[in-house]
């Protein structure tokens, strides 16, 4: 059997440097969620607000343009 050359000092400072090697990506991760979240909120949330509204704006001319249809097509076969 060959020796055990572990030195536990070593191995102490590979932990210690792992450990924080983790914890500074896990700050870093958390600062880039955190402008993400903002960038989402700050532009994303307000343009699908806006496409939403003329989006509904749009839907309800359509429709209103439909029903105007609808009534002349009733009016037709009804005189």
């Amino acid at each position: 059997m060959e020796p055990n050359n572990t030195n536990p000092n070593r191995a102490s400072e590979v932990g210690e440097k792992v450990g924080r090697k983790i914890g500074e990506t896990v700050n870093q991760i958390e600062r880039e969620a955190e402008k993400l979240i903002n960038y989402i909120n700050s532009e994303v949330v307000p343009a699908v607000r806006q496409e939403s509204t003329s989006g509904l704006r749009t839907a309800a001319q359509k429709l209103a343009e439909f029903a105007d249809y609808l009534d002349d097509q009733k009016h037709k076969q009804g005189s």
